[in-house]
């Protein structure tokens, strides 16, 4: 296995239909991206491009009010079909540990849809979280930043 790919293994795997908007000197404004996976300090999702290594961006999530948004780095890309897959690092302790937060939301919400296509139960917000806090909450990855 190459320093490559133990890189991205620390990543989570994340829902892909959370939206999330990446924002980079060399990207369009409000581009809406879908996130993809929240990992070892920071997440990975898919961009239409390539972002170089150390490039600077800006995260927003717009799932939660008001949106969570914080600069991070990125640390590899790597060719997908048909996208690019970029792996994202916050740059700030205080955003890694909000990020957690929302990806908690993120989560439940995920799994409110899922339940609603699999099973055909709607659940509110709140059923949603009792649910899902019982079943994988235990299993939540920190997002802190081992090495």
């Amino acid at each position: 296995m190459t320093s490559q790919d133990m890189l991205e293994r620390r990543f989570v795997r994340h829902p892909v239909d959370i939206p999330i908007e990446i924002v980079a000197d060399d990207l369009n404004r409000g581009t809406l991206r879908r996130l993809k996976d929240v990992g070892l300090g920071g997440l990975a999702c898919r961009s239409d491009r390539s972002l170089p290594i150390g490039a600077r961006v800006v995260i927003t999530i717009p799932l939660v009010q008001p949106p969570f948004s914080a600069p991070a780095a990125v640390v590899w890309c790597r060719r997908g079909e048909p996208h690019f897959e970029v792996g994202i690092r916050f740059t700030d302790s205080a955003d890694l540990f909000a990020a957690r937060m929302v990806e908690q939301v993120c989560q439940i919400e995920h799994y409110r849809r899922e339940v609603r296509h699999r099973e055909g139960r709607e659940l509110d917000a709140e059923a949603a979280a009792q649910e899902w806090i019982a079943r994988y909450a235990d299993q939540f990855p920190s997002l802190g930043s081992r090495h």
